[in-house]
């Protein structure tokens, strides 16, 4: 199968949980599934590449790419980078609903800043030592092991990065459902059809634009990785701001 018809499969499957989680609230346990996921993949892809590492001779470092190589190179890692550090929204929205407010955020801000980030480092590093200069963008491409273990940490990889782009699109589900009056038990007719045509209309577009310039990935993950800066950055605080205007003087909103 040619990559557009991997990338239709994804998009399927990501307009199936959209309209069948309709509110962020409503993810719950899935949160949880999307931790042990992300933890799998995490395991498997260390242990892999530490005795790939431990088995090959040195690797060299040295870089390769030159002239628009490199341009690439920077703007994959560059999207990487942002993607990596939008994580904190969840927990900074998670932190809010109990009072102190601030002290709560922070507290989430610090440990998903410090413990939050040694797994990606830890994959990080132990990918380029094991592999050195002839490493992939996607980590699991270069180990060597069971292809059942490889297909296991593929599968993991992509049920979460469903779960996450449902996070990081709800703010904008659940406005529309607000805007337009949806409101009573998910599974009404009405409320069905509403998401089926939004979430699954706006997935379709997006799906359709990814198999069709599938060949711009570090430029539309580098798109992608900036877009979601309001949700990190921005959405939290206009929430707070949204629920304390009224006692707040306007030293303190600013």
């Amino acid at each position: 199968m040619k990559l557009p018809y991997f990338i239709t499969i994804a998009g399927f499957v990501c307009a199936l949980f959209a309209i069948g989680i309709p509110t962020l609230s409503a993810l719950g346990v899935w949160l949880g599934f999307s931790t042990l996921l992300s933890l799998a993949y995490i395991v498997i892809a260390f242990v892999m590449s530490l005795k790939d590492g431990l088995n090959a001779p040195p690797s060299d470092f040295s870089i390769l790419d030159d002239g628009a190589g490199k341009i690439f190179s920077i703007i994959g890692t560059s999207a990487n980078l942002v993607f990596a550090y939008n994580t904190d929204m969840l927990p900074k929205i998670q932190k809010t609903i109990k009072q102190p407010v601030v002290k709560n955020m922070m507290k989430a801000l610090y440990f998903q800043f410090t413990v939050g980030v040694l797994p990606l480092y830890l994959v990080t590093f132990i990918d380029y030592w094991a592999y050195g200069n002839s490493t992939s963008a996607y980590l699991l491409n270069n180990v060597n092991g069971p292809v059942w273990v490889k297909a296991v940490a593929n599968i993991t990889a992509f049920l979460q990065s469903v779960i996450a782009l449902h996070i990081f699109a709800s703010p904008m589900y659940e406005y529309m459902d607000t805007k337009y009056g949806i409101t009573g038990s998910a599974l009404k007719i009405k409320n069905l059809s509403f998401r089926f045509l939004l979430r699954g209309g706006y997935l379709t577009f997006n799906t359709f634009v990814s198999a069709l310039l599938s060949f711009l990935g570090d430029f539309m993950s580098l798109t992608g990785a900036i877009s979601t800066f309001p949700l990190t950055f921005v959405l939290a605080n206009h929430m707070y701001l949204t629920a304390k205007k009224d006692k707040q003087s306007s030293m303190q909103q600013l």
